[in-house]
């Protein structure tokens, strides 16, 4: 197996710390609002990868924290009226709906920042003490970025060519403008704990650095998250982790690539942002997952409409090799499954593994007619591939029924318009007849002719 590091810039060989075991940490979501479709992408990605090592046998320990405490908490919970426990616990298990729709598995742990402030303080302390951080006049700890001497290794860059910013806080109470706060002091009537340097609350990067090493260890195998957060996020926890610890903090790092909506970044100010909820009830979930798997991890995805009926075509073909067939789910494996697990050993490329899903559909639909004995084995085969993915997890009836409900006509007005279409085509309006099959296909009704007749299928909403 074969993983892309962010770290080195390329693809190495797979070789957890432990042999059969894989300890991963993913960043997760700040709980101030409804989780967007770029948590979904991110949720998805890592469910894929981490069903995949379980698939190949790994005992996988999957670490997924929550920030339940940071500055846009405190400012939507005094916007809303709210106590910051009640925003944040509301959106924390509005979270959980948005994964389960998803048929996202729920993490191994999910470590809370309020949880672990003991293990925040601790490691602050030994920052200071290997000074990597020192206490500022106004209670606010820092973290000396020019200490660190590998500091910008994740990203490749070099500490000259980093200017105060847009990304890098000023700050007089700093010793340089490059260093960032590991430990923010309480503004009166603020949530806070205590500390040896004042009352306050943890800064954002030490959070991770501290659950992630609490949880797995001082060194881990993989360590992900979304595309935005190399800087300084995840470049701010290496120097925090390995300048406490004196280790390596980790082996692997990964991310996922960004969601584009009709080819541009999805933005509150454009008017395209959209919360995984304002899509999953317009769409099926499993239609949006499908989007979400077809791209491999580390692409960017363009959400549209277009891309929404395109993957539930592809799903219908999907289910419609299903359909009518009992799978046997216990029977061994194909070159199908060869080819798919040759695809994900290449850090997972769920394009070319779900390539082999549909040749294995091909191949059922085939037997259907010509070898009916074999379609249970390879009906089996089909499910228990996708089912890695997190894919085809409905039966092939409830899907395609699904389908057909978002559709305009009832299945007695489509006959009609068949019959219609066979008429016209008696009497030779053959232009008739092609302006009834593209209405029925812009419905997403696609007719199938043949010398028994003229059936039809539910491709697309």
């Amino acid at each position: 197996m074969h993983i892309y590091n962010t770290l080195t810039r390329r693809k190495e060989p797979f070789s957890p710390l432990v042999a059969g075991k894989v300890s991963m940490y993913v960043c997760g979501m700040t709980v101030y609002d409804y989780c967007h479709l770029g948590h979904a992408r991110v949720m998805v990605a890592f469910d894929v990868i981490t069903r995949y090592l379980r698939h190949r046998g790994y005992d996988v320990t999957y670490v997924r924290n929550i920030t339940d405490i940071d500055d846009k908490i405190l400012k939507r919970a005094e916007e809303n009226g709210e106590t910051i426990s009640a925003l944040t616990e509301r959106m924390i298990a509005a979270m959980h709906e948005d994964e389960g729709r998803l048929n996202v598995l729920p993490p191994s742990q999910e470590p809370r920042a309020t949880g672990h402030i003991g293990d925040i303080v601790a490691m602050i302390e030994t920052l200071i003490e290997k000074g990597f951080a020192y206490a500022a006049a106004n209670g606010d700890v820092y973290y000396r970025v020019r200490k660190f001497a590998d500091y910008g290794k994740l990203n490749n860059r070099q500490l000259d060519d980093m200017r105060s910013g847009a990304r890098v806080d000023v700050d007089v109470h700093k010793e340089d403008p490059l260093d960032f706060v590991l430990w923010k002091a309480a503004k009166p009537g603020e949530a806070h704990w205590h500390s040896p340097w004042g009352d306050g609350r943890p800064g954002w990067h030490i959070e991770c650095s501290a659950m992630s090493t609490c949880c797995l260890g001082d060194t881990f195998d993989i360590h992900g998250g979304g595309p935005d957060l190399t800087f300084p996020h995840h470049e701010n926890e290496i120097a925090q982790s390995e300048a406490a610890t004196g280790k390596t903090y980790v082996n692997t790092w990964m991310h996922a690539g960004a969601v584009r909506v009709n080819q541009e970044k999805m933005s509150k100010s454009l008017g395209n942002f959209f919360t995984i909820r304002d899509v999953l009830d317009e769409h099926d979930p499993e239609v949006v997952r499908y989007l979400l798997v077809a791209s491999h991890y580390r692409s960017a995805i363009n959400y549209s409409v277009d891309s929404l009926v395109e993957a539930r075509k592809s799903l219908t073909r999907l289910y419609t090799a299903l359909d009518g067939v009992n799978a046997d789910e216990q029977a061994a494996a194909s070159d199908a499954a060869e080819r798919f697990t040759a695809a994900m050993d290449d850090d997972f490329n769920t394009p070319v593994a779900l390539a082999a899903l549909f040749d294995l559909a091909r191949d059922l639909n085939r037997a259907k007619s010509d070898q009916p004995a074999e379609a249970p084995r390879l009906a089996g085969e089909l499910k228990r591939l996708a089912g890695v993915l997190g894919l085809l997890q409905q039966t092939p009836q409830t899907f395609l029924k699904g389908a057909q409900q978002q559709v305009a006509l009832s299945e007695e007005e489509i006959e009609a318009k068949i019959a219609e279409r066979y008429a016209a085509k008696a009497s030779k309006d053959f232009a008739r007849a092609d302006a009834i099959r593209d209405e029925l296909a812009a419905l997403g009704i696609i007719l199938k002719d043949s010398r028994e007749g003229t059936t039809w299928v539910i491709e697309a909403p």
